[in-house]
């Protein structure tokens, strides 16, 4: 189902994993002012669910990066870490659907079974390797395992994405999960990302459609890549938008190297 006639709300959704760079203020940039020519609202959210690799040193730059390019959210912001029911409460509704099961399963494992020879060479998805159904007919317990999870997915799903990792071990959720319980929660109308994310978008609308949420509208933007048309990525710190502030760089300029 589409959202009601709300008001256009946009968000930008970083993890506090390492500095933002170019592309994350193109993103950053294009939902802030799609959101604004909509006389509309954009959000802050900080996904720091991965509690090992998220830092706050990290989590005051993004703040510091943001504001510096001229950005402003409304208050407060969320934090993922803060919103682990409400994950909790989503996974109950789809084990109890009968869609859920616990995976045993290491990257080395599935590796080793689509290696086979039989299998050909392995498929690649959106969540990488195309996960085979191996622990998909075990027996299941009575009551949901705080363990890792996997969603059973369509059948037309099944041969390009795979049955998705929906809950990570000793995390209670994942990515997938997270951000469409809280774009539901923060009444997100449009998800501005990069085109990098758009394979995973069609994961989102099912979750949506089986978690009875309205699906924001999808917009998804050309990727900021370096001179030998590699995507940037937060090992690039040399282009990093702190790096470029202490170089004596104005947003203006960061502005004309993403081209707005």
């Amino acid at each position: 189902m589409a959202w009601p006639d709300l008001t256009h709300t946009e968000r930008f959704a970083p993890s506090p994993t390492g500095p933002l760079h170019l592309g994350h203020a193109f993103s950053a940039l294009t939902a802030y002012e799609r959101a604004q020519k909509a006389n509309g609202i954009f959000l802050l959210r900080i996904e720091d669910i991965d509690t090992s690799r998220c830092r706050p040193e990290w989590e005051a730059l993004i703040f510091e990066d943001l504001a510096w390019l001229g950005i402003t959210w409304q208050k407060p912001v969320l934090r993922q870490s803060t919103r682990l029911p409400a994950y909790r409460k989503a996974l109950q509704t789809l084990w109890n659907m009968g869609l859920l099961y616990p995976c045993t399963c290491s990257r080395a494992d599935i590796k080793s079974a689509l290696n086979a020879p039989q299998e050909g060479a392995p498929l690649l998805g959106p969540d990488g390797m195309v996960y085979p159904g191996t622990c998909r007919h075990k027996p299941l317990p009575k009551e949901m395992p705080d363990t890792a999870l996997r969603l059973k997915m369509p059948e037309a799903m099944q041969k390009t994405i795979g049955d998705i990792v929906i809950a990570r071990r000793n995390m209670g959720t994942s990515y997938h999960l997270s951000v469409v319980v809280d774009d539901g929660f923060q009444n997100i109308t449009h998800v501005t990302r990069g085109e990098d994310l758009a394979e995973a978008t069609p994961i989102h609308k099912y979750l949506q459609n089986l978690l009875g949420l309205p699906i924001p509208e999808y917009f998804h933007h050309s990727l900021i890549r370096d001179e030998a048309g590699k995507r940037l990525a937060k090992r690039d710190d040399a282009r990093s938008i702190q790096k470029y502030r202490q170089d004596g760089a104005t947003p203006h300029d960061i502005r004309q190297m993403i081209g707005l």
